[in-house]
C-alpha cells in the first residue's frame, strides 16, 4: 500500500488542503494530522512473537536448560543425596540429616568442586533434553490448536490451559524418552560420595551395560515418564497462564522479569505436585548401583508402599526443601533465558 505523507491545512468554505506534492486530498471541517493519516501498526499477538527457525529454537532451549542446571547444580546434588538416603540409612541417621550438615560434609570430605560433581553429564543431558522439550512443546501446542473443536476457541482460558497442559506433558515424555540413559548416568555420578565406582560418562554407560544389561540404562524409566509428564505439563501450563495474565494487566513490564517470576512459580507448583514420583525415580535409578544389593524388589507402586511404610509420608518428600531452593531460581532462569534467546535470535534472523 502506498502511503502518502500529507499535512492538511483546511480552510472552511471548501478550500483544498496544501499537499507535499505526492497527491493532495480535500478535507473539510478540521485538521487531519500526520499520525492519523498513517496506518497504525498493531502489536503482534503473543503467540506470533519471536518466531525463529528450528536450529535457533533448539539452540535457545538447550542453552537455557544447561545454564539453569549449572547455576543450581549444588542444590540439585543435595536434593539427590537426600532423596536416596532412605535406601541404605537407618532411622537415627535420617533424623540427623539437614541441608547445612550435608553441605558441610561435602565441602569438608570432597571439596568445594564436589558440589558440581556430575555437572558435565548434567549439561550433556540437559542440552538435548531442553532442546527437545521446548521444541516439542511449541509443535505439540501448534498441533493441538489446529485440532477440530479447538481452533475456534483459542481465546478461551480453559482451552488454552488444556492445550498448554497436554502439550507440555507430551513434550516432557518425548524429551525424557530420548535422553533417558544420560539422566540415569547423571544420577549415578551425583549420588556417589566417598567410593568412586563410576568415573565418567562413557565409563558409566559401559559399566551399567556390563553389570546390568542394556535395559539397565532404562532402569526407572516408568517412574520417570509417570513423573515428568505431569511435571512438565504443570510447569508449562502454569507458566503460560501466569505470563498471559501478567502481560494483559501490565503489558509494559520487562519480558525478562515476567519470565523469571512466572517460571519460578511454575517450578514450585510442578515440584510440589510430582516430587514423590521424582524421589521414587531416583531410587529406582540407583538400584544395584556399585554392585549393591537391590532394596526394592517390587514395581513402582510397591516401591511407593515400601517407602511410605518404612519412612512415612515425610519419606516421600525427603529433599523437598533443597528442591524448592533449586527450582525457584532454576526454572525461572530456564524460561527467562529461553525467552530472551528467542527474541535475540529472532532479531538476528530478521536482520539477515
Amino acid at each position: 500500500m502506498q502511503t502518502e505523507a500529507r499535512v492538511g491545512v483546511v480552510v472552511e468554505g471548501g478550500q483544498r488542503a496544501l499537499n507535499t506534492g505526492h497527491g493532495g486530498v480535500a478535507v473539510e471541517g478540521g485538521v487531519r494530522t500526520l499520525a492519523q493519516s498513517l496506518p497504525q501498526k498493531q502489536p503482534k499477538p503473543l503467540h506470533q512473537q519471536s518466531q525463529i527457525g528450528t536450529v535457533s529454537q533448539l539452540l535457545a532451549g538447550g542453552v537455557a536448560g544447561a545454564l539453569s542446571k549449572t547455576c543450581t547444580a549444588p542444590l540439585a546434588r543435595l536434593t539427590i543425596l537426600f532423596q536416596v538416603q532412605g535406601m541404605h540409612s537407618d532411622v537415627a541417621t535420617l533424623r540427623k540429616a539437614s541441608i547445612w550438615r550435608e553441605a558441610s560434609r561435602i565441602a569438608g570430605e570432597e571439596g568445594f568442586r564436589a558440589f558440581w560433581k556430575g555437572n558435565l553429564v548434567t549439561i550433556a543431558h540437559r542440552l538435548p533434553y531442553s532442546s527437545v522439550n521446548f521444541y516439542a512443546y511449541e509443535h505439540y501446542k501448534k498441533f493441538l490448536q489446529t485440532m477440530p473443536g479447538l481452533e475456534n476457541h483459542r481465546e478461551n482460558l480453559s482451552t488454552d490451559l488444556c492445550v498448554h497442559f497436554v502439550g507440555g506433558g507430551l513434550a516432557g515424555i518425548t524429551a525424557a524418552s530420548v535422553t533417558y540413559p544420560l539422566d540415569l548416568v547423571r544420577t549415578r555420578l551425583a549420588a556417589q560420595t566417598n567410593v568412586m565406582y563410576y568415573k565418567g560418562i562413557w565409563q558409566t554407560l559401559q559399566t551399567i551395560s556390563r553389570d546390568e544389561g542394556l535395559f539397565g540404562l532404562y532402569k526407572g524409566l516408568g517412574a520417570t515418564l509417570l513423573g515428568v509428564g505431569p511435571s512438565i505439563a504443570i510447569s508449562f501450563s502454569v507458566y503460560e497462564t501466569l505470563r498471559a495474565s501478567w502481560q494483559s494487566h501490565r503489558p509494559n513490564d520487562s519480558t525478562v522479569l515476567v519470565s523469571l517470576a512466572c517460571g519460578s512459580l511454575s517450578g514450585i507448583a510442578s515440584s510440589t505436585a510430582t516430587f514423590p514420583l521424582d524421589l521414587v525415580r531416583r531410587r529406582k535409578q540407583l538400584e544395584g548401583a556399585g554392585g549393591r544389593a537391590r532394596v526394592y524388589t517390587t514395581g513402582l507402586f510397591g516401591t511407593f508402599k515400601q517407602i511410605f511404610r518404612t519412612e512415612g509420608l515425610r519419606g516421600l518428600y525427603r529433599g523437598i526443601l533443597p528442591e524448592y531452593y533449586k527450582v525457584v531460581p532454576g526454572v525461572g532462569i530456564c524460561f527467562m533465558t529461553y525467552e530472551t534467546l528467542k527474541m535475540l535470535l529472532a532479531d538476528v534472523s530478521a536482520g539477515l
